[in-house]
């Protein structure tokens, strides 16, 4: 009788070896993946927000079309943000003279812990002290590449955080920066030049000092400073891989998956003063700069139409502002 049973035993087992097990039935914490929606960036609609900002005429602080466009321009914000910050302040220029200024601040998902300040400046050059024609050297500027571009791609992204809603988990900030463009006339830099003071960034460094949020934090940053010119060269700035190489990486690494290797070159590019090192400086937020830079341009090494006149309407193009937008785009939604 053992070894019938036996026999009968591995009949079974063999049986049901034959047999198709059950699946296992998934746990609660087997979420599905959601699937990521990466908004289409409108460069004609960015190119607009460009072409409104310049009709206010140069944005000047403590002028009236620096005021105008001032409240544009949260106003704007205000159709899409959850919230929009005013901040206002005084400070004081590299001659020692007291001048108002304002930064605006667009948040979108208030609540969200983990947070990205997406940020450029709004103003522009009181003086076009670059300029071909030695007559025009203490008249403003357009500004249209260096200070609006960045900005027109900004307030198009907000308007994509309205349309398609951002991950739950992510809280976006975006931060438009007065007084970045009022450092020395260039015939007066050598007089007022002071490794220890920066007589530039003056918005920026206000609010990594004092946030629109008392502590606030975030992840990382990304400043945009003149990305609207022809045939752009955004290599990874020098003090953005010292500080935030990892950021870099990640955008353009984005770019690269978007076919944009020529434009944003693998290549490390010359150390810029601008509204990222207060950033990554005083308020420790991980911060990088994309901006044109021309290694061959008559002007150091920043596109021909800087500090010029020429920094104007016409000298914008949309490829660029789509380029840059699309990569800011997918870099956000699928951080």
């Amino acid at each position: 009788m053992k070894k019938v049973f036996i026999l009968m035993a591995a009949a079974l087992l063999l049986a049901s070896c034959g047999e198709k097990q059950p699946k296992p039935t998934p746990t609660p914490t087997d979420k599905p993946k959601k699937t990521v929606i990466v908004p289409v960036f409108n460069a004609d609609s960015a190119y607009r927000f460009v072409a409104k900002q310049t009709e206010f005429g140069p944005r000047v602080p403590e002028t009236q079309a620096h005021a105008a466009c001032a409240e544009w321009l949260a106003a704007k914000l205000g159709e899409w943000a959850d919230t929009v910050v005013v901040q206002q302040f005084r400070t004081r220029l590299y001659n020692g003279n007291g001048i108002d200024g304002q930064n605006i601040v667009g948040v979108f998902h208030p609540e969200a812990k983990k947070r990205i300040v997406l940020c450029s400046h709004w103003d522009s050059r009181p003086f076009a002290d670059h300029d071909a024609d030695e007559s025009y050297r203490h008249t403003p500027i357009d500004g249209a590449n260096d200070g609006a571009s960045g900005v027109g791609v900004l307030m198009e992204c907000a308007r994509q955080f309205k349309a398609q809603p951002l991950p739950d988990n992510l809280g976006i900030d975006i931060v438009l920066f007065d007084l970045e463009d009022y450092g020395p006339h260039q015939d007066e830099a050598e007089q007022y030049y002071d490794d220890r003071v920066n007589f530039w960034a003056l918005g920026s460094q206000h609010w990594s000092k004092t946030p629109h949020v008392y502590g606030y934090h975030a992840y990382y940053g990304i400043l945009l400073d003149m990305v609207g010119g022809p045939n752009p060269n955004f290599p990874k700035e020098y003090y953005s891989q010292g500080y935030a190489a990892w950021v870099g990486n990640k955008v353009w690494r984005k770019a690269a998956d978007l076919g944009y290797r020529p434009a944003f070159t693998n290549e490390l590019g010359t150390m810029i003063s601008d509204d990222h090192i207060p950033m990554n400086q005083i308020a420790g937020i991980p911060t990088i700069d994309i901006i044109d830079l021309q290694p061959e341009s008559v002007n150091q090494c920043f596109p021909d139409v800087w500090h010029t006149l020429n920094d104007n309407l016409e000298n914008i193009d949309k490829t660029t502002l789509g380029m840059v937008g699309e990569v800011l785009l997918k870099v956000i939604y699928e951080e």
